[in-house]
């Protein structure tokens, strides 16, 4: 080999390492970025945007009221302490159904990922997406013809709108699980039960929170449907504002219906963000 051949794989050499080094320091910033605190301050940043957009709008819609000539319908339909009434039901239709769809589609999910019950999930997901497949209204009027109208029937048709979304996530949240993880805590001796509560469940948890999120604002939203087979709710502002031609009532429920729902979204969010292990 010749001297100027040497000095030229010499000095491709020095140029190399410092692209070397470049690229590893790139890799460790991205790998922290996407695994550590950057991703959780981010979220954070987001959550707190979000609470004040909706502030903001609370605050639009009031001010927006008060500078509003209302008549004397309107007054006592949009009166402070008749809003609050039409929010509880709203919010207690809502957790009912909540809590009904977590007792139903968790345990529901847990099982059929289980070894021996796997081969029911096709059946199973195929009748739970009845109610997604199924229009909201189509679905409330239909359970009201067959179960009777009232604040249950208007339960029962939400818990059937909403379970896809906690039963999927479950399902692909404990899918997803790295079977090597599991093989180890089997190895460790632990049961299939220790397995599943101390490995399977912590590491499926953000995925489940999204889907239990998802289902949340979809019972919120869909809520409104249950004044048409007199569930009450804040859709009687709606149905109150149409069948009387009120249009001030039935923006002001159909926006406060939309900031219930994001209400409960950044609720979601949060409990996400609190609840979703450190390293992911």
């Amino acid at each position: 080999m010749s001297s100027s051949q040497a000095a030229g794989r010499r000095i491709g050499a020095a140029a190399a390492a410092p692209a070397s080094k470049d690229a590893d320091a790139k890799e460790r910033r991205y790998t922290n970025t996407t695994a550590g605190a950057p991703v959780r301050d981010n979220s954070a940043r987001g959550l707190i945007w979000q609470l004040a957009a909706i502030l903001a709008a609370v605050a639009l819609l009031l001010f927006w009221l008060s500078a509003t000539e209302l008549s004397e319908t309107e007054l006592a339909t949009l009166a402070p302490q008749t809003l609050w009434v039409y929010t509880v039901e709203h919010l207690r239709l809502t957790l009912i159904s909540a809590v009904i769809v977590l007792a139903v589609a968790i345990p529901l999910g847990i099982l059929l990922t289980r070894g021996p019950l796997r081969f029911l999930t096709g059946p199973v997901l195929a009748v739970v997406n009845i109610g997604q497949a199924a229009p909201a209204i189509g679905l409330v009027v239909l359970l009201a013809f067959w179960l009777g109208f009232g604040f249950w029937t208007a339960v029962a048709a939400l818990v059937l709108y909403a379970l896809l979304p906690v039963l999927r996530n479950t399902m692909v949240g404990l899918d997803s699980v790295d079977a090597r993880l599991v093989e180890a805590g089997r190895g460790m001796g632990m049961s299939a039960t220790r397995v599943l509560l101390r490995v399977e469940l912590p590491l499926a948890v953000p995925l489940m929170l999204a889907g239990i999120r998802t289902a949340l604002v979809l019972l919120v939203g869909t809520g409104a449907l249950a004044t048409f087979i007199n569930g009450g709710g804040l859709g009687v502002l709606i149905t109150t504002g149409v069948n009387l031609n009120l249009p001030r009532v039935l923006v002001s429920g159909a926006v406060t219906v939309a900031l219930l729902a994001l209400m409960v979204d950044w609720v979601g969010r949060l409990v996400e963000y609190l609840a979703r292990p450190k390293g992911l």
